[in-house]
């Protein structure tokens, strides 16, 4: 079936089914997208505004500093950070000076921060001003040596730079005076003083880790997922043959966060690497999105169903004009059909789901944006990638029969970091076994049934939740919706929706449940339903299924 490679039927002419791929370090990109395109914008910030030559120096007067500070090859740089240009250069900076980085995310609590930088052994952390405090009262119980402190309004244009600190008064209830120490160091005076005389450092990308990436932790501590420069060249040379219509002119809209593998590859690294705009959010506000969208008229758009739902259902949607968006592709969570066929109805572009992991950097799978694609699927494997389906005998699925969905290609990760044994349960033969359920057609396309660890065992029957999902996005009155399984005394496990319902709309549990009966097998339908004013999210705005399922464990240990 693999052999086959049956999806490559489908390839329009202007997608090879293989790549030459450039066996670069990831840093190198940026170098010389300083040199083709020196005075072209490389970011758009909140007004503020800077090519690419300016970000390369930045990125080089950063990386000088670090090593000045002592930075070896290999050494791991914390980056705790929103989008912004700090992101972006801290990045760059951090692997130009033969660094490891290691993305953190800003909504870390001190625990989950004091875990991850002595799992990865960070010495440096790159921060803003407002999270220096949470940092120093973990640094004395971590590897910490260093930590380089920076504002937003470091990046802001006059005279927002001015009001900046009375709007992180009002919002953050503080403003951080950061004083440099012997290992607090401020950004403003690194890039007003520092020398772009860097040390270049040996990178083979085949065999050099460039990030470790931390999974979200559903089973147990995250695992620091080790992604090679060749990792993520090879994902984004992907990406950029999947939009071969796009050019050097292009914006691409920087909603997602930075420290997601996601937003990493399919934002930063495309844009750098081949000359496109990034317009930069330092975090999600529908409002602020879509104002953005109306004014900096961006083409690309890779989102989050959530996202694209929350401005759906803005209430002031129709004054701004979302036409400039032609192709958009939905990853993190699988794509309601309703919320793709609405959002291409209002910006007349193309949003297609995709499907991928933080272990293949992330991408493995999408639909084509500008040929064929199918409904509900997520796609075809990308260029030479490879997909098969397993089932629980060891052996090949037949079309149609659902199973573990496992993949092989040059975006597949190294291991996890210090973690043999979690390595050798996922990588077996190059084959990554991705945790996912799913079944391919005879046509090649993929589908996902759900999690392996979300399927639920109700009376005997699986119940797969994307599959009740759907059903429930398509009805009317739905915002968002969520499906999860809850201990039952008698079926051992039951279904349970948690609905969002949408402005002006209402409706009962006992409607919700007519519908769903008339949409689905009786065994399909959710015994309990409970509405909800919103459901908890990720930074990238997957709903967080994981804390749904723990708040009905804690309410059965009452």
């Amino acid at each position: 079936m693999v052999e086959e490679k049956r999806w490559h039927n489908h390839y329009p002419d202007e997608i090879p089914t293989t790549i030459a791929y450039d066996e670069k370090p990831l840093d190198s990109f940026l170098q010389s997208a300083a040199v083709r395109y020196p005075n072209k914008k490389a970011l758009h910030f909140m007004g503020k505004e800077m090519t690419f030559a300016e970000v390369y120096t930045e990125a080089k007067k950063l990386a000088a500093y670090f090593q000045s500070l002592g930075l070896k090859k290999g050494d791991r740089v914390a980056i705790m950070l929103p989008n912004s240009p700090q992101a972006v250069i801290s990045y760059y900076g951090a692997l130009l000076a033969g660094g490891i980085v290691v993305q953190t995310n800003p909504l870390y609590k001190e625990r989950e921060l004091e875990f991850q930088l002595n799992d990865a052994g960070a010495t440096f952390i790159v921060c803003l001003d407002i999270l220096l405090p949470r940092i120093s009262h973990v640094r004395a119980n971590t590897p910490l040596k260093h930590t380089i402190v920076t504002s937003i309004k470091d990046y802001l244009p006059f005279p927002k730079n001015l009001v900046y600190p009375f709007i992180q008064k009002k919002d953050y209830k503080m403003v951080v005076k950061v004083e440099p120490s012997g290992n607090t160091h401020v950004w403003k005076t690194v890039m007003e003083e520092g020398t772009e005389n860097y040390t270049p450092v040996t990178i083979d990308a085949k065999e050099d880790v460039a990030l470790l990436q931390y999974t979200g932790g559903t089973t147990g501590n995250p695992k620091g997922v080790m992604l090679t420069h060749f990792n993520l060249v090879s994902n984004v040379q992907m990406c950029r043959h999947w939009l071969y219509k796009s050019n050097p002119g292009e914006k691409v809209m920087g909603v997602l966060p930075f420290f997601h593998v996601y937003g990493m590859t399919a934002v930063m690294n495309i844009s750098i690497m081949y000359g496109y705009e990034m317009i930069l959010m330092p975090k999600f506000n529908a409002e602020d999105v879509l104002k953005t969208i109306h004014k900096q008229k961006p083409v690309l758009f890779p989102g989050a169903p959530t996202i694209y739902v929350a401005l759906l259902n803005h209430p002031n949607l129709e004054k701004y004009d979302l036409s400039s968006i032609e192709a958009c592709i939905s990853g993190s969570a699988p794509l309601p059909i309703e919320v793709q066929q609405q959002f291409e109805k209002v910006t007349n572009g193309h949003l297609v789901e995709g499907y991928g992991l933080t272990e293949s950097s992330p991408v493995t799978h999408a639909n084509f944006i500008w040929h064929k694609r199918v409904n509900g699927s997520i796609g075809v494997p990308w260029p030479d990638t490879d997909a098969k389906i397993i089932i629980e005998t060891g052996s090949e699925a037949a079309i149609g029969e659902i199973g573990e969905i496992a993949v092989k290609g040059p975006q597949v990760m190294k291991g996890y970091w210090n973690n043999k044994e979690e390595t050798d349960n996922v990588l077996k033969d190059g084959w990554l076994f991705t945790g996912d359920m799913g079944y391919m057609d005879e046509n090649g396309y993929f589908y996902v049934a759900d999690r392996k660890k979300n399927v639920i065992i109700a009376g005997g029957f699986n119940i797969y939740p994307r599959e009740v999902e759907e059903v429930l996005y398509e009805h009317e009155a739905v915002q968002e919706a969520v499906v999860a399984g809850v201990p039952d005394p008698y079926r051992g496990e039951t279904a349970k929706a948690y609905v969002v319902l949408k402005d002006g709309h209402t409706i009962d549990e006992k409607e919700l449940n007519a519908y769903c009966r008339n949409n689905l097998a009786a065994f399909k339908v959710p015994k309990i339903y409970e509405f909800r004013n919103e459901l908890p999210k990720t930074a990238v705005g997957k709903i967080l299924r994981r804390q749904l399922v723990e708040e009905e464990k804690n309410k059965e240990s009452i």
